[in-house]
């Protein structure tokens, strides 16, 4: 699979690398250097739990000796970890500033998860339409701080100038995913302010990091969660969230710990329709940020990771009362959204008024499918054949009443 990729984008990456070589440019992710500027450029010093540094040492560690990162790469983790630490100092800072943003509740946040490609992310962008509802915005996640409507204009135009460096850096991104400064968010950017979170592992070849994260206990990343949705939710109370993400699925358990009156949502579609859309949306990514990413690696790690997320939700779910789940097919709600919403309010018990109704309908008309243009894949590209990988999901087809694969040619 080739991905495009700018050439100012290939020439910095050349040049930064020759100076690199030549001892004249050094970008540090040293755990302790990183914490020491992200302390210089607020001001501050106080963390609070400091259980990130573990897990921000061991992903470093990963993308110096595993990723082969090129300057791009280099310097968006770099960046990234930097402004997830400076957040993290603000928010402790805000929390002694605004004491009532800790006795904020959280009352029965829906999460949406799902398999990639999976309509997680349309539905996600249509319950965020409810004027009882409350989605993480984008921009919001990104710039955290204050917990106020203070320079809200600001922090929008900050995201969109962020989120189009990510176009201009990877253009085949934006029509595999929609982006967007005050479209909603999902849990692995606020997740990431642990650096527990798949968000890494997506962007970056990192082995280790994602064996050691798999093995770890989620409830203190869950807990950070729960303090950041308070945070934001100092500034618009008593709305119920909704979430999403579809990495909750590896971590039920911790979700509920945290989060016992959660609902869940659960969106489903034959894993040989998504299998080569998820393999080319890391691979896009993974290529912005290295220069050695191989397809056919990517497809087998995606394989074989969605069919153990599956395997382990579905033992996990079976711990937790049915009723808190609602089980959503894709082709209901790409054929009729408004129906399947309907559908899962009334399984809730809520009710979809006429006001929220129009305003889905308005989203939709507003942002079609393919509206950046379409994304061709195959399974071939990332060396994957239909007939061997299929048997993988065949539990999770029985359990949902799943069809067939329609193809076993090509998604």
């Amino acid at each position: 699979m080739q991905t495009h990729r700018p050439a100012a984008v290939r020439a910095l990456n050349r040049v930064a690398a020759l100076l690199e070589k030549a001892g004249l440019l050094r970008l540090d992710l040293d755990e302790v250097a990183l914490i020491n500027a992200a302390r210089r450029r607020t001001g501050l010093s106080d963390f609070g739990d400091e259980n990130f540094r573990e897990p921000l040492r061991r992903l470093a560690h990963a993308i110096k000796h595993e990723a082969r990162p090129n300057f791009i790469g280099k310097m968006a983790v770099r960046q990234d970890s930097l402004y997830l630490l400076m957040n993290r100092l603000q928010i402790e800072h805000d929390r002694v500033k605004y004491p009532e943003i800790a006795s904020q509740s959280i009352v029965k946040p829906i999460f949406i998860i799902g398999l990639p490609r999976t309509g997680t992310t349309l539905l996600h962008s249509l319950l965020g339409l409810d004027p009882g509802y409350r989605v993480p915005k984008t921009w919001e996640v990104m710039t955290p701080s204050p917990p106020t409507s203070d320079g809200e204009a600001k922090r929008i135009r900050v995201a969109e100038k962020n989120l189009a460096w990510l176009n201009r850096l990877a253009p085949d991104f934006k029509a595999i995913h929609l982006t967007g400064a005050e479209l909603p968010q999902e849990c692995i950017a606020i997740m990431s302010h642990t650096f527990m979170s798949d968000q890494f592992d997506i962007m970056f070849n990192v082995q280790s990091y994602r064996t050691w994260l798999e093995a770890q206990d989620m409830r203190p990343a869950y807990e950070y969660h729960r303090r950041f949705l308070q945070h934001l939710q100092y500034r618009h109370p008593e709305r119920r969230w909704v979430l999403k993400a579809p990495a909750h699925m590896l971590s039920l358990g911790a979700l509920f710990a945290i989060y016992p009156d959660a609902q869940i949502v659960q969106t489903h579609r034959e894993p040989m329709d998504v299998l080569a859309s998820t393999a080319s949306l890391s691979t896009v990514l993974r290529s912005t940020f290295s220069d050695h990413v191989d397809p056919e690696v990517i497809g087998r790690e995606m394989s074989q990771f969605w069919g153990d997320t599956l395997d382990t939700f579905m033992r996990l779910r079976e711990n937790h009362p049915p009723e808190q789940f609602f089980d959503l097919d894709y082709m209901e709600l790409v054929k009729d959204p408004i129906g399947a919403i309907r559908r899962l309010y009334l399984h809730f018990g809520n009710e979809l008024s006429a006001e929220t109704e129009t305003r889905m309908r308005e989203f939709l008309t507003l942002h079609p499918k393919d509206k950046h243009g379409q994304h061709h894949y195959t399974l071939a590209q990332f060396g994957l054949d239909a007939a061997k990988e299929s048997p993988r999901f065949q539990r999770y087809r029985e359990r949902f009443n799943l069809a067939a694969p329609r193809s076993l040619a090509h998604v």
